[in-house]
C-alpha cells in the first residue's frame, strides 16, 4: 500500500484512501430477493430457503417449526438467523410451539456457535416492521450476531468495510456438523 494518492481521471480530487471493493453487496442495496408483498407468494426468500438443499440455501440446522440460516450480508462471521417456516411477520403471530422451538434454536445455535468460534458474546435481536429496520420485514427472523473482544476495528469504523475471515459455505459447514441432534 502506498501514501501517495491515487489519481484517477474525472472522479473528483486525488485522495490517500485505499479501496476495498465489494460488489456482491450491490444486491444487498438494490433490495434483490425482498419480498414484493406480504405474502409467502410474493417471492419471501425466507419460504423460498426451506426447499433449497441445506449447503444452496445456507441452512445451519431444521427443525419442526423453525430453521437456522446463515445471514447472506452477515454483519460478523457466523451471522446466522432463525426463522420459523410459517411466513409470519410480527411475533406475536407465533403459535407457542414455534416461539419455544425459535427459542430452543437460539440457544442451540449460542452454544454452537461458542464451540466452533469460540465467541465471547451475541447481539439478538429482532427488527419488527420496515421503519425498525426489517430487511424483510413480511416474514419474521431472529439474528444471533457473534462476537468476540477487539472484533470492532477501524475497517467497519472508518471504512464502513466489514472483514469477514470465511466463506459463507464453510462456515455453514462447520456449524451444521456441529450443531447438536436431538
Amino acid at each position: 500500500m502506498t501514501s501517495e494518492p491515487e489519481i484517477q481521471d474525472g472522479v473528483g480530487g486525488p485522495d490517500a484512501f485505499a479501496r476495498l471493493w465489494t460488489p456482491h453487496r450491490m444486491a444487498y442495496i438494490k433490495g434483490e430477493n425482498k419480498p414484493s408483498g406480504p405474502t409467502p407468494d410474493d417471492g419471501c426468500p425466507f419460504c423460498r430457503i426451506p426447499s433449497l438443499s441445506d449447503v444452496d440455501g445456507l441452512v445451519v440446522a431444521r427443525g419442526e417449526q423453525v430453521y437456522a440460516v446463515l445471514n447472506l450480508y452477515p454483519y460478523n462471521g457466523g451471522h446466522l438467523m432463525v426463522v420459523p417456516y410459517r411466513h409470519v411477520a410480527d411475533y406475536t403471530d407465533l403459535d407457542d410451539a414455534e416461539t419455544i422451538e425459535l427459542a430452543r434454536f437460539t440457544k442451540l445455535a449460542m452454544t454452537t456457535l461458542r464451540k466452533v468460534s469460540g465467541a465471547q458474546g451475541f447481539n439478538i435481536g429482532m427488527n419488527q416492521g420496515h421503519v425498525a429496520g426489517a430487511g424483510i420485514a413480511a416474514h419474521l427472523h431472529q439474528h444471533l450476531v457473534p462476537r468476540w473482544g477487539g472484533d470492532t476495528n477501524f475497517m467497519p469504523v472508518v471504512g464502513h468495510t466489514k472483514v469477514l475471515p470465511q466463506l459463507l459455505a464453510d462456515t455453514r459447514e462447520m456449524l451444521a456438523t456441529a450443531w447438536p441432534v436431538d
